[in-house]
């Protein structure tokens, strides 16, 4: 069912329609969740935003993908996120579409993680399995049974281990600590 709609990049007069979408879908709050950490400051991986457009709703469906780096040696990874459908095109298979999309985009591209925050009977459905249990850590609170993640190239889980984080932030942190410490003796 998912050839048969037209998967678009995102277009900049699409975002407010989208932001639209994701709040009255996941409410206003949904920007407290640990997730939205990894998106604050940071820029959806280029290609990687999509739509799905339908006539009489607009915007069918979005999803993004956002660059982020792991643990100390900043082994790369994708977020996956938000995935949002319009409720009056649900259970319709745009969000299938859109993640099989992005994931075949994503791997073409050379990308090997993606991880996300959700429900694993959904995401199962292209594959997403739980983290092992301590394997990767979030900014925040996450329940380890909705922490999933997804390898597009063999080994791309072993590769990383620790503290997720969007690019900006794990940059001002590995700097912070290679940094000599310049004590003063007065």
């Amino acid at each position: 069912m998912d050839t048969a709609f037209l998967v678009e990049e995102t277009k900049p007069s699409d975002l407010g329609p989208i932001e639209t979408l994701l709040d009255g879908s996941f409410g206003i709050d949904r920007r407290m969740k640990t997730s939205y950490r990894l998106r604050e400051g940071n820029v959806a991986t280029a290609g990687l935003s999509l739509v799905v457009r339908d006539h009489h709703v607009g915007i069918a469906g979005a999803i993004s993908f956002w660059p982020l780096m792991i643990g100390k040696v900043g082994a790369p990874a994708l977020l996956l996120g938000p995935l949002v459908v319009n409720p009056a095109r649900q259970n319709m298979g745009y969000g299938l579409t859109l993640m099989n999309a992005g994931l075949a985009r994503a791997k073409a591209a050379g990308h090997g993680l993606v991880i996300l925050v959700g429900d694993e009977p959904y995401y199962a459905r292209v594959g997403f399995r739980k983290l092992p249990a301590g394997h990767l850590m979030l900014p925040g609170p996450v329940n380890p049974d909705r922490f999933l993640y997804l390898e597009l190239a063999e080994g791309g889980l072993a590769k990383a281990h620790g503290l997720v984080l969007p690019p900006h932030r794990h940059h001002e942190i590995s700097t912070a600590l290679t940094r000599p410490h310049q004590a003063s003796c007065q």
